[in-house]
């Protein structure tokens, strides 16, 4: 994994002074796993797991915050953190520790055994979702993919670009006709519920109470992420570090918002494996 830039340790320093009473928060795709164009074959970079589930043994909070559903954060990220916990890696005070997995931007939570909680008042948009999924898909252009999330769908046109006004046609029509909210992402758009749920209202929850806060984003949808910390920086006196994961596809608005820019996946992972090793184990008592 990369080393770090000195500048960009010297960044994130405040993020080592305290580590009992740090979160360090990540998304998945384009933070922990490179962007491909079937989404579904998605996976995360090697080790990553591993430095999520050493990252929890060291901060007061790890989690990643993702807008895939918290049984797929799960499969990919979940076990090693098991693993550890199971076979005795980690010592006993450390090993009840596992990060936090929330899905569908802030609608699914899963810590340490896999079981999901979603949002209640999600649940009554699921049949709607559905329907909506299944028109979308049976109108699709070729290589335009419907990814169904149980209560949010996805519509992606990486694999036909010429698709994209079809797409932001389609999705703006369902929006109208069902009430859920649209949101863009790359490539692609989202229907979710119309919920006060998003990776701000999620980063807020998860960082209460902390003196420290960092998150990984690459996209538009990590944005009231970024401007959640700042709020949090501004108001409550934590400090925080906004990481923007860049490439050529990242919005200008991305880097623009961000404190440290880092260049794709592997300098993320990089990154956070330098934090995982540069904190004294967190003290839990």
């Amino acid at each position: 994994m990369p080393t770090p830039s000195s500048e960009v340790r010297r960044a994130v320093a405040p993020l080592l002074e305290q580590p009992a009473t740090t979160a360090i928060v990540t998304d998945f795709d384009g933070t922990l796993a490179p962007i491909v164009d079937d989404p579904a074959q998605a996976r995360a970079l090697d080790g990553a797991a591993a430095v999520v589930a050493l990252l929890a043994r060291r901060f007061g909070v790890v989690a990643v915050v993702s807008g895939r559903p918290a049984s797929f954060l799960w499969r990919e990220l979940g076990d090693s953190g098991q693993a550890a916990q199971a076979s005795g890696a980690a010592p006993a005070d450390e090993r009840a520790h596992v990060p936090v997995l929330v899905g569908l931007y802030g609608l699914e939570w899963s810590q340490g055994d896999g079981r999901v909680v979603l949002e209640p008042a999600a649940e009554q948009w699921r049949t709607v979702v559905a329907d909506v999924a299944d028109r979308i898909r049976s109108e699709a252009p070729t290589g335009v993919l419907v990814e169904s999330k149980g209560v949010a769908v996805t519509v992606h046109w990486r694999r036909a670009p010429d698709a994209a006004p079809w797409a932001g046609a389609r999705v703006a029509a369902e929006a109208e006709r069902t009430g859920l909210s649209a949101h863009p992402g790359r490539m692609s758009l989202e229907l979710r519920p119309p919920l006060p749920v998003d990776k701000g209202s999620s980063i807020q929850r998860l960082v209460a109470g902390c003196s420290a806060a960092c998150y990984f984003g690459d996209d538009l949808g990590d944005l009231p992420a970024f401007e959640a910390l700042g709020r949090m920086a501004t108001e409550g006196g934590v400090a925080t570090v906004a990481v923007a994961v860049v490439d050529d596809e990242t919005p200008a608005e991305v880097g623009e918002a961000a404190d440290v820019i880092v260049s794709g996946p592997f300098e993320a992972l990089g990154l956070l494996r330098w934090l995982a090793d540069a904190a004294a184990p967190a003290d839990r008592t």
